[in-house]
């Protein structure tokens, strides 16, 4: 190390389970970090102070105003800019030899594998369950950790999957994915601003002890935080035989995307963005209905959209036409199909959820 950082690191150098070999171990470290939200945000930071010499952002998005309550990469200043810019520019002020692997892309089958390669390991920071089935097989596939970590509203939960060490994957903690309007993220149920600045700080631990070798990881175990309780529980996890992933007889031989999918019988229909981009292109005349709030139609809006909050709908029903088609969108895709259930139930027919909402357009 030069004298630079023998000061910066000081304080873990005085450890006698890191001391300097085990700094010298997270320099040449590496971090790969899907997601620069709420849980992203702390991770990334603290990941940064502690001298993991490359870190690696995935992340499609811009900053919004609504992200600033938790996400505290961010300032006011960067609203608009790319997250992953943005965060970038904040992690190397704060430390700057750190290498930063920027990937302004949504986390696909088709990219995960070569994004993921390179890296030690890779920190779960997204906030929906495709996403996080993805990040879960990939990291099975290329034999590297997992740190998972997840919010809602002031509940969290972190653990450590690793199948081929010890333990289940998530695919055992959760095998099927729920339908799209079954959990909703952030963005519609709403969190603490510093829940997530508690379990992404668990996460960086938990990536800081793999790193370096020391401690117990919770593998099989499901650590709980309950914000209101003030309270941590462990949840034992265990593999499951019958998982198509790691199980006995696994039948999950490559990467999947698990979407959220509409429920049995669902009075309406999922479209992707793409797919609706090509009736778009042959002259769809239908309404594209917009149910988000108006802080985030204000940020973003898709053109030619009719904007309707969703808690409008009941009292404002009579501005939407029966005898149009009907593709209804949010931010990730739970409240428009709220909306296709509702409308359903209140005589609409031909009603479309857009898949991933305005996040993935």
């Amino acid at each position: 190390m030069t004298s630079a950082q023998h000061d910066r690191y000081l304080r873990h150098t005085l450890l006698p389970q890191v001391g300097e070999e085990g700094q010298e171990r997270l320099l040449n470290s590496s971090v790969l970090i899907i997601g620069c939200g709420g849980l992203g945000s702390p991770a990334a930071l603290y990941l940064a102070a502690a001298g993991v010499g490359r870190i690696g952002l995935v992340d499609p998005d811009t900053v919004e105003r609504s992200n600033l309550q938790r996400q505290v990469l961010f300032s006011e200043s960067q609203v608009g800019e790319a997250k992953v810019t943005a965060a970038a520019t904040r992690l190397q002020e704060l430390n700057p030899e750190l290498r930063i692997d920027l990937h302004r892309e949504r986390l696909t089958v088709a990219n995960a594998l070569d994004l993921a390669k390179d890296y030690d390991l890779i920190l779960d920071g997204s906030d929906n369950f495709p996403t996080r089935y993805l990040t879960n097989d990939c990291a099975f596939f290329l034999k590297k950790p997992l740190i998972y970590g997840s919010i809602f509203q002031f509940d969290g939960q972190v653990t450590v999957f690793d199948p081929h060490r010890e333990g289940p994957c998530y695919r055992c903690l959760l095998p099927d994915a729920p339908a799209a309007d079954a959990v909703p993220n952030c963005a519609e149920a709403g969190v603490l601003g510093a829940l997530p600045g508690v379990i992404g700080s668990l996460q960086a631990m938990e990536a800081l002890k793999a790193l370096l070798g020391i401690g117990e990881a919770p593998h099989g175990k499901l650590i709980c935080y309950d914000a209101l309780r003030s309270s941590f529980r462990t949840i034992k996890l265990r593999k499951n035989p019958g998982c198509i992933l790691c199980g006995e007889n696994p039948s999950l031989e490559t990467l999947r995307h698990e979407g959220h999918s509409c429920p049995v019988n669902a009075p309406y229909s999922e479209i992707t963005p793409d797919e609706f981009r090509e009736m778009l292109a042959q002259g769809w005349d239908g309404i594209l209905l917009d149910v988000r709030t108006p802080e985030e139609y204000a940020e973003r809006a898709i053109e030619g959209s009719y904007f309707l909050p969703l808690q409008e709908i009941p009292a404002r029903m009579a501005e939407i036409p029966k005898d149009k088609p009907l593709v209804i969108h949010c931010k990730a895709g739970m409240r428009s199909a709220r909306a296709c259930m509702f409308l359903a139930e209140n005589g609409y027919n031909d009603l479309t959820n857009l898949a991933g909402g305005i996040d993935a357009w």
